[in-house]
């Protein structure tokens, strides 16, 4: 058999081509050694084992279940589950206001949308676009709106939204779904798989009932993992907290409904039998049961009967403040409502702390996926959505800040009644609130109270004081610029 290789006109002999591939496992194996590492070193690290997936697994996100997208319960691999979350937001009641509170806050925030370069002029599209979202699904207003959307963030943290698109592509409404219907898929990476793949399904009667990809639906958890598929809501952060509270508050509500312990025990005579404690029990209820009025008056029972009283009578202590302040806390929510009374302007900092420090995150993360609906899906690239100015919470704060910028020259008037909304003055308004001019200086030896200087005796006094002490003399013509400027102020103080 003849041997297969290359003949070399030089040297005749033969040579024979490496096989493919070597060069690369090669390459490889040398990649995976650790420099400077060997065997023989004493206690030595050794050498890594070498990887089993280095092509397929390279850059995965985490280390993700097998099979994953064949699950159909969402949230399925996670120990909380979005029911497990809404129910005890619902049934806590300390958690349930802190919740409204904060949608409370958002509501009453002013908002606009306007272009992102600031020397530009609003337009009719900012004026279509701010409309379109007074009603974003065109169903409920922008409140409401508004409201559903932070529901779903505060308590699953897994709010969605359908942009529901016309025939002709253009954007028609921007409907909310139950973010615990949406299970995520992954691709090989453990990531969100770019579109036309699926990205997300729909769980509906425990069946996959519609795929959707990154452009057809927008999921928008805020607080992510990168070990998590899903959104870690504030609800969840303090679940063992909003356990102890819950369960707290159900002995509490069993302390009026629940027990086999009377609310006092009274102590009888010890000749009593028992035929005579049931005969005089019967005639104690009968005489105050469902009688409140003679309940309230004193009553003379035989001797020898002492009461015990055998419930506490506290039903709240230091314990249920610091369930509220840890509930408070997590919300950015000021505690200052459930707590013992402090000074008052201790309690205002306080407040308006939790409010900026929880407003202004949330602010942010609205505003960053309502620009995204604006310029993606309305198709309006140059424009944004803005909040207003957060000075706007105390009004007697920004009004001395704008106060400030016009004395300075920082802004104009018309720009801060711009920022607040209002029409740039008129000219005529503008003359209205110039200030009347002083009246004039009266003319030397005007009136028989003035000196030859046109002074008052007092002013012309404390004038020719100041110049006897400069060593000048009493005319006019002797004064020096000090001595000028001085009597000059005088007179506009004697004068006013």
């Amino acid at each position: 058999m003849a041997k297969s290789g290359i003949n070399t006109p030089t040297s005749g002999g033969v040579i024979t081509p490496i096989e493919p591939g070597v060069i690369q496992r090669l390459v490889r194996g040398v990649r995976y050694i650790v420099s400077g590492v060997t065997d023989n070193d004493w206690f030595g690290p050794g050498q890594p084992l070498t990887p089993f997936a280095q092509e397929q697994a390279q850059g995965r996100q985490f280390d993700y279940p097998v099979l994953y997208n064949t699950r159909v319960v969402p949230r399925s691999n996670e120990p909380v589950s979005f029911a497990q979350m809404r129910a005890l937001a619902d049934n806590y009641d300390l958690l349930r206001l802190v919740i409204e509170t904060r949608k409370d806050q958002f509501e009453a925030l002013d908002w606009t949308v306007q272009p992102i370069d600031k020397k530009a002029k609003r337009d009719d599209r900012c004026k279509a676009a701010q409309e379109f979202l007074m009603s974003p699904d065109k169903e409920h207003t922008w409140e409401t709106w508004l409201r559903m959307w932070l529901e779903d963030l505060f308590v699953i943290d897994a709010p969605t939204i359908y942009p529901r698109m016309t025939r002709g592509g253009q954007l028609y409404a921007l409907d909310l779904m139950d973010g615990a219907t949406i299970k995520r898929l992954i691709d090989v990476t453990g990531r969100t798989p770019a579109p036309p793949s699926p990205a997300y399904q729909q769980i509906l009667k425990g069946l996959p009932a519609v795929d959707y990809s990154r452009d057809e639906l927008l999921y928008m958890a805020r607080n992510v993992r990168a070990h998590r598929l899903y959104g870690f809501s504030p609800v969840e952060q303090i679940i063992t907290t909003v356990n102890i509270a819950l369960r707290r508050q159900i002995h509490q509500l069993q302390y009026y409904t629940e027990g086999n312990m009377p609310d006092v025990m009274i102590g009888v005579p010890e000749t009593w039998q028992p035929d005579q404690i049931a005969q005089f029990q019967t005639w104690w209820d009968a005489l105050l049961q469902g009688n409140t009025a003679e309940r309230r008056g004193a009553k003379f029972v035989p001797g020898g009967m002492q009461p015990y009283d055998t419930k506490a009578q506290a039903l709240k202590d230091d314990y249920d403040e610091w369930l509220a302040r840890v509930v408070c806390f997590c919300f950015s929510v000021s505690p200052t409502p459930f707590i013992k009374q402090q000074n008052r302007a201790t309690a205002e900092n306080a407040a308006e702390q939790a409010l900026s420090e929880g407003l202004a995150p949330l602010q942010r993360y609205l505003k960053s996926h309502l620009d995204r609906i604006i310029q993606r899906h309305m198709g309006m690239p140059d424009l944004e959505f803005a909040w207003a100015d957060m000075e706007s919470v105390d009004p007697l704060t920004r009004a001395q800040v704008d106060q400030i910028y016009v004395e300075t020259e920082v802004k104009t008037p018309d720009e801060v009644r711009a920022d607040l909304g209002l029409q740039p003055l008129t000219q005529e308004q503008k003359d209205a609130l110039k200030p009347p001019a002083p009246p004039p200086m009266p003319k030397p030896g005007g009136s028989d109270d003035e000196d030859e200087d046109g002074l008052p005796p007092e002013a012309a006094k404390v004038i020719a004081a100041l110049l006897k002490k400069n060593g000048r003399g009493r005319g006019p013509h002797s004064l020096t610029a000090s001595a000028t400027a001085s009597q000059s102020r005088v007179r506009r103080f004697a004068r006013y």
